[in-house]
């Protein structure tokens, strides 16, 4: 039997998830321009060959680990389900970490990152629309403030600004869309199954997918040496098998609004990391945006007024 969810445990998930993320952020830069950290060199690798050994080589290294820990037969899951997690991984991970590469590619970061985090939006309409969540001005808020925080954290004012590409920008919007769609789909089946074995079915649909659209032939004439191997597995594990696996413990204990606006420390690690590891300056209007995305974080985990407004209630999980 499961263990009751835990708001404070959640957030606590989903803040290494986005701290995951926000090195990853980072090391990601360094294998897109060849430069590792300042002094040091790492020969480019392919974006979409990046994206796909991400997923590919975290479930190389989790598969075994939970055969050896609980055997085959532990694993598997209906049929009905195994569909469930075959689109949340096709249409969830996998589209959404392709859609913002994608992005990013036809905009900039910039762009790709504000438009890819309007996603607590799309989350929170989906969920008013089907009567799970009641549109508090509160909740609302704290949306309103993650996505402005956002921006401003990734220097939409102050500095190149957004560019406007259809293609990226189509890109960066199904990428927001693909982002809620596995919210709210992973918080229903990790309702049912532990994070582990949701995260090791997600793997396997999103290494399937990958092996279609990259085959393994054109990874292997790419002719990558050792350090780039190497670079690969310690992306895929800080990249995925980390932040996935504590984003989907942060989920079964808090409902998708709340984990989705909590992810939003994503850009607000990257940048930190940033000015941290390669001197990167924070300019006034990033600090500005942390602080929103800080207090739109606080804003929606309190708890709402009961109706008379006498007296406050934590809202039941879905």
């Amino acid at each position: 039997m499961k263990a009751a969810p835990h708001p404070l445990r959640g957030y606590f998930y989903i803040g290494c998830a986005a701290l995951f993320w926000g090195i990853a952020a980072t090391l990601g830069r360094a294998a897109f321009t060849g430069r590792l950290l300042p002094g040091g060199a790492l020969r480019a690798i392919d974006p979409l060959i990046l994206s796909q050994s991400r997923a590919t080589l975290s479930l190389a290294v989790l598969l075994p680990v939970l055969l050896m820990r609980r055997g085959a037969a532990a694993l598997g899951v209906p049929g009905r389900d195994l569909l469930r997690f075959f689109l949340l991984g096709i249409l969830g991970v996998a589209a959404s970490n392709y859609l913002y590469y994608l992005a990013i590619q036809r905009t900039n970061v910039a762009t790709a990152i504000i438009l890819q985090y309007t996603a607590p939006v799309w989350v929170l309409l989906y969920t008013v629309a089907r009567g799970a969540q009641k549109p508090s001005l509160r909740r609302s808020s704290a949306v309103g403030l993650a996505v402005v925080g956002c921006a401003l954290a990734v220097g939409v004012v102050g500095s190149g600004g957004l560019r406007m590409d259809a293609v990226g920008v189509a890109a960066a919007l199904l990428a927001a869309f693909s982002f809620a769609f596995y919210n709210v789909g992973g918080h229903s089946v990790l309702a049912r199954y532990d994070r582990w074995k949701v995260l090791l079915w997600v793997l396997v649909a999103t290494s399937t997918f990958w092996i279609f659209v990259n085959p393994p032939w054109k990874i292997i004439a790419a002719h990558y040496g050792r350090e780039q191997w190497a670079f690969m597995l310690v992306f895929s594990l800080v990249s995925v098998l980390g932040p996935f696996s504590c984003y989907f413990g942060g989920l079964q204990h808090l409902e998708p609004t709340r984990a989705i606006v909590a992810s939003c420390l994503e850009p607000v690690f990257s940048i930190m990391i940033a000015a941290m590891a390669l001197g990167e300056l924070l300019r006034p209007f990033q600090t500005l945006g942390i602080v929103l995305v800080l207090v739109a974080i606080v804003l929606i985990q309190l708890p709402e007024r009961a109706a008379r407004g006498e007296e406050l209630v934590v809202e039941p999980m879905e």
